[in-house]
């Protein structure tokens, strides 16, 4: 491709920096609070039985390393595509190819997740159906703007905040609730809280949202590494409490069995009447996440159009609206494709994967800023690639090889195309 790829967006087509330092944390939130809550906690739970706070621990300082490499990376490199850009301009292009293509298929698994779990939760008996509606649905509000979508997303998570802080406190102030649950016991080995971390990693890797909407973001080198530490702290205060909740009233082996675990935690409580609320609640969540799923997942499949590794016509930018609608149909397309046949557990588990597998070259990247660059502190890239790559091998056996096998593939499609370049 001629020139470099700030000269192709320019050609392209310019996005709008229309976000704000709120509306940068609310499309990290929409996105973290309806995978976190509602989806992650019974796997979780399953492999870390009543280790499930520790394993929350660990995801949250993998996290904090991730989101910090990540903050630093995008206020240097403010544009569309996140890590891809990331390992692009500081490892090369084949560490940008494979991190953009493993977000991309990671977070298909996880756009499908959430609009599966939209549909338990509105109409279990159809929930495939309406996942395919609800991916239809938020990609077209992503198409008719990113403002609107940051407005409709603010209103969720508010809603969703209300909603949690009401069960975690109807759950902590009743008789079920038992201290002696959120203590670790037999039930736990260091191997399962390492895999329950990794699937709740899952939870936490909204706050990337925030990054690859690097052009859309209004000075962009102080708001971003604002907005995701600050999107990181709330998401995970709002997780410690309502995962101490569900632990305190259900117990792990109920927990990690149940389908609807908010909803089974305020019954068990004494709380039935939360029940229509909690499960508005989830609906709200998962689509909220789902949005901010489908932005984030179109603004990367833009930025690697826009350097040919996919269709370049997926590098146009609507003049009026200044989102990438082409991009975004392409993503909603294959998100119901996905969403018509996938299961929730399953897609968690392969989505974790292909995240790990993107942050550990976001942090990769973060290790080669320069001091004048705005560098981490010395410890974080390190200890996050480190961190990226254990989870990422502690997940179950079938995640780690699907994964795997797909980044393989990613990777011979790259050599494949380089070679008949040549």
């Amino acid at each position: 491709m001629d020139g470099t790829p700030r000269e192709a967006a320019a050609q392209e087509g310019a996005l709008r920096r229309g976000l704000g330092l709120r509306d940068a944390v609310v499309v990290g939130l929409g996105a973290m609070l309806g995978a976190g809550v509602f989806a992650a906690f019974a796997p979780a739970a399953a492999a870390a039985g009543s280790a499930l706070l520790p394993a929350l621990a660990a995801a949250a300082v993998v996290a904090y390393c991730n989101a910090t490499s990540t903050a630093r990376l995008a206020a240097r490199h403010p544009e569309s595509g996140g890590a891809y850009v990331y390992g692009r301009e500081r490892l090369g292009p084949f560490w940008g190819y494979l991190a953009g293509w493993a977000f991309t298929v990671g977070k298909t698994a996880s756009c499908a997740a959430m609009a599966l779990t939209a549909g338990s939760y509105l109409w279990p008996g159809q929930a495939h159906a309406v996942a395919v509606a609800a991916v239809a649905a938020v990609t077209a509000l992503d198409c008719a703007g990113v403002r609107k979508a940051a407005w409709f997303t603010r209103a969720v998570v508010a809603a969703v905040l209300a909603v949690l802080a009401a069960v975690a406190a109807a759950c902590l102030a009743s008789g079920a609730a038992d201290a002696g649950r959120l203590l670790p016991g037999a039930d736990s080995s260091p191997g399962g809280v390492l895999r329950a971390a990794g699937l709740l990693f899952f939870a936490f890797a909204g706050y990337a949202r925030i990054a690859t909407l690097g052009e859309e973001v209004r000075d962009p080198g102080r708001t971003i590494p604002r907005a995701v530490p600050l999107a990181l702290g709330i998401a995970l205060a709002a997780y410690a409490a309502v995962a101490a909740a569900l632990l305190a009233v259900l117990g792990p082996e109920r927990l990690a069995a149940s389908a609807a675990p908010l909803a089974d935690a305020v019954r068990a409580a004494g709380a039935p009447a939360l029940a229509p609320a909690v499960r508005a609640g989830a609906a709200l969540a998962a689509l909220g996440s789902l949005l901010a799923l489908v932005l984030g997942v179109s603004r990367t499949v833009l930025a690697m159009a826009r350097d040919r590794h996919l269709p370049h016509a997926l590098a146009a930018v609507h003049p009026g609206a200044h989102v990438p609608r082409r991009a975004a149909a392409a993503v909603g397309a294959v998100v119901a494709a996905v969403a018509a046949v996938a299961d929730v557990r399953g897609a968690i588990g392969f989505s974790s994967f292909g995240v790990l597998a993107y942050y550990a070259v976001a942090n990769a990247s973060a290790w080669r800023l320069g001091p004048r660059e705005g560098r981490p502190p010395r410890a974080v890239p390190p200890v996050g690639l480190a961190g990226c790559l254990l989870l990422a091998l502690a997940l179950p056996g079938a995640s780690v090889a699907a994964g795997a096998g797909v980044l393989a593939l990613g990777a011979a499609v790259y050599g494949v195309r380089r070679a008949v370049r040549r």
